[in-house]
């Protein structure tokens, strides 16, 4: 019998702050393999043989490794199905849920990136995401739809949008219109986000 327990190989804090929120959202069974940015874990030998990007998050379930960021939330989610956080195939919010995990990572954090090192975009012709205003006005017009990004249904793409709309946020990369701001006030209460601030505490003052 396949066992749906997850090992996450995790820096606190990261990117991968977010997956630990997630699987505390989803009540999944798991366990952490602690990386230390600073010390250099992830460009061990030991991790580079698993991941050779050296980046976190990753995650092994059932002997399988899966890395990037994305994937790691619709793998997740879509592995504990009774949480409720992935749309299945013929449920008309799948296609939605797909969208705004790719528009994440194709869009989104190249625009954050290139805002944050001070970059133009590439011409329209070449540049994955426009422009980062572009980026930003369609995130705030979705989610002045809704409390969620599918509206009024939370998904796990709200745990990596929410994690990530409030660091950058935090870091003055930038300014969120209401709905926005609204949006990220409402996943940092959440009980899940929470638990897993508290979590990730834990970890950095151990």
């Amino acid at each position: 019998m396949t066992t749906r327990h997850v090992t996450l190989y995790h820096a606190s804090p990261s990117r991968s702050s977010g997956v630990l929120v997630l699987l505390e959202a989803l009540g999944a069974d798991y366990a952490l393999e602690l990386l230390s940015l600073k010390d250099g874990d992830n460009l061990a030998p030991a991790y580079l043989a698993l991941n050779p990007m050296g980046k976190v998050p990753a995650i092994v379930h059932d002997g399988v490794l899966v890395t990037e960021q994305v994937a790691v939330y619709q793998y997740l989610a879509e592995l504990y199905p009774e949480a409720g956080l992935a749309p299945p195939v013929g449920d008309r919010l799948r296609g939605p849920f797909l969208r705004w995990l790719a528009f994440y990572g194709a869009c989104f954090e190249p625009a954050m990136i290139d805002k944050a090192m001070k970059r133009e975009p590439a011409p329209r012709g070449m540049s994955p995401y426009v422009d980062a205003d572009t980026v930003l006005r369609v995130v705030e017009e979705q989610l002045q739809q809704g409390d969620y990004l599918l509206g009024e249904r939370l998904s796990a793409a709200d745990f990596l949008w929410g994690s990530a709309l409030g660091w950058m946020s935090g870091f003055g990369l930038l300014q969120p219109g209401p709905a926005t701001a609204a949006y990220i006030a409402r996943m940092a209460a959440h009980p899940a986000v929470l638990r897993g601030k508290a979590l990730d505490a834990g970890l950095a003052a151990g």
